[in-house]
């Protein structure tokens, strides 16, 4: 059965397609508004506090506020109006106000995912905010989708590797290390890459693409998608899909997942 999809607008809770906000809200004029998506395991959200301390840091640098206590009381209410199905939790803040949060069913993702590099010229103001100013990175991946691919892999112009537009892109060398791009090339400060990094041994740096065209395995990690095998970069298959790294960076992730929803009595 499909997640109920239901919408949270200021702490007033509708099936999503009746929610309505004012039109002339900036957040949908000018993407001035900020955003979370949170995993959802049978109704319980992970990682919770860290995704609102995002936000909260997001609306920051927008001068924006966050009005966490009241959006943290909202949620709890949604949320037990969603019930036990596993799904995601999406959360906006926008410039004219309004809190909303939306339960979504989980989009499908293939088993592994083709990737095809797209360049990539960030905004120094935007770098490390989850705005909802999306529109580039969703049109990367439609460029990516052009070139036969499923999803774009962001690349500076100084062919420093970035990230996917929605997720964190990890790789091995050919001796066996896992790398992932530093924060300080310009990355969103994942929560899944955090987790990863707290329970894998990962080497954090400014990386060049040739050196991710050469990896014999990669993986993408997101909330929604948690660990994805790479099949291919540029039309290159790679040689092991999953390979050890992606199959240990699998495994840490759901024994993260675990612990954490005991821990919180989920």
């Amino acid at each position: 059965m499909a997640a109920r999809e239901l919408a949270s607008v200021d702490g007033a809770i509708s099936p999503t397609a009746e929610a309505r906000i004012p039109v002339a809200d900036d957040g949908l004029l000018r993407g001035d508004a900020v955003f979370e998506v949170i995993r959802l395991y049978a109704g319980r959200p992970f990682a919770l506090d860290e995704h609102l301390d995002r936000l909260e840091r997001s609306a920051a640098a927008l001068s924006l506020d966050a009005q966490r206590d009241a959006l943290q009381a909202e949620i709890a209410t949604l949320v037990d109006s969603f019930g036990d199905d596993d799904g995601q939790l999406r959360l906006v803040v926008t410039r004219g106000g309004r809190r909303i949060a939306l339960t979504e069913p989980l989009i499908p993702h293939t088993e592994t995912i083709r990737l095809a590099t797209v360049e990539h010229v960030q905004s120094p103001i935007l770098v490390g905010v989850k705005s909802v100013s999306y529109a580039a990175n969703m049109h990367s991946t439609r460029l990516a989708q052009e070139r036969g691919a499923d999803e774009a892999l962001l690349v500076r112009p100084d062919g420093v590797v970035l990230e996917a537009p929605t997720s964190t892109i990890f790789w091995a060398t050919p001796e066996g290390r896992l790398r992932t791009p530093a924060l300080e090339a310009g990355i969103l400060e994942s929560i899944t890459r955090a987790r990863i990094l707290e329970a894998l041994e990962v080497e954090q740096g400014l990386y060049r693409l040739d050196e991710v065209r050469t990896a014999p395995e990669a993986f993408l990690a997101s909330t929604v998608r948690e660990v994805q095998p790479v099949a291919a970069l540029d039309g290159r298959a790679l040689a092991e899909v999953p390979g050890p790294l992606t199959r240990r960076a699998r495994q840490a992730f759901d024994a993260a997942v675990e612990r954490e929803l005991a821990a919180t009595g989920a």
